[in-house]
């Protein structure tokens, strides 16, 4: 039997035999150029700041400005993390960053799963509302926020930021999506076998939804790490700040100069991008089982 030489190779939703098309051609071309500015504008402004930061001071200032350091200097890394105390503040923020992580996945998803599984009476209310709050704009609601926290004696304190992860319409809405395509059968059986609802959650609902959790992680890790007006507010000691925090303090003290303020943004900004190189796969895996329902 003859055998066809033409292949139809797919790229993603565009084939070979599309591209013979010439509007589809043109399409295409035009999607991957914007493609490639978008890239080029996410990079280049962290990979400038990252540059900057092992310059000289004298190049730092340089007009007009160079892009790559005639003479890269490491040594600044030591001097500023040593002058500022880095280790202390991302203590501090590493410590907000895991309590914000527990309380986003285990308060948000409690919630979640009695909008979507348990379904009491009034659950629909409580879900309009959780809806309603997204178009509420965050900074609206921080000086009710604020004044909890003062009248409960939790200023000075890294909990509160940790309660307010926990305390997120977008994560729950993200859960709600998630628990509704797990099979109501399972639910069932477990019912039938006499678990309770806190079981149910915990050994099975909890164990299917690491996907989602990846995700949900992630988006507590990056808004926690970045944070800069909640702790602003609620912490006042020196000693209890976060990277955020004291970065603004110290440029607002005048302590530091424009390019030794580079390389603490460098110093800031190193840990998620590490985190999310390292964890890229599952993140990505997650946000598409988390999208796709059975």
């Amino acid at each position: 039997m003859f055998k066809s030489k033409i292949s139809n190779k797919s790229y993603g939703a565009i084939t070979t035999f599309d591209l013979k098309r010439k509007p589809v051609k043109m399409a295409y071309l035009i999607m991957i150029i914007v493609c490639f500015v978008i890239v080029i504008a996410s990079i280049v402004p962290p990979l400038w700041v990252m540059l900057s930061s092992f310059k000289s001071q004298e190049e730092f200032f340089r007009q007009p400005p160079t892009f790559w350091p005639d003479q890269f200097h490491p040594e600044r890394l030591a001097e500023t993390w040593n002058k500022l105390d880095f280790i202390k503040y991302y203590k501090n923020s590493l410590i907000a960053v895991v309590g914000s992580v527990v309380c986003a996945i285990v308060f948000n998803g409690l919630l979640a799963y009695v909008i979507a599984i348990i379904k009491p009476r009034g659950s629909k209310v409580v879900h309009a509302l959780v809806m309603i709050s997204l178009m509420i704009p965050a900074t609206t609601s921080l000086v009710p926020v604020f004044k909890n926290i003062v009248a409960l004696h939790l200023n000075n304190q890294i909990t509160p930021l940790w309660f307010v992860a926990g305390a997120n319409a977008f994560y729950v809405i993200l859960y709600i999506t998630f628990f509704k395509s797990i099979p109501t059968s399972l639910i069932e059986a477990a019912r039938l076998d006499g678990c309770s609802d806190f079981q149910i959650f915990f050994k099975i609902v909890a164990p299917l939804s690491k996907a989602i959790n990846m995700v949900i992680g992630m988006y507590a890790v990056n808004a926690a790490w970045s944070d800069f007006l909640l702790p602003y507010l609620v912490l006042k000691k020196d000693s209890s700040f976060t990277v955020m925090v004291k970065l603004f303090v110290a440029r607002q003290g005048g302590k530091m100069t424009p390019d030794q303020l580079m390389m603490c943004i460098t110093l800031a900004i190193i840990p998620p991008i590490i985190l999310f190189i390292l964890f890229q796969k599952q993140i990505t895996a997650g946000a598409m089982e988390g999208s796709i329902k059975e």
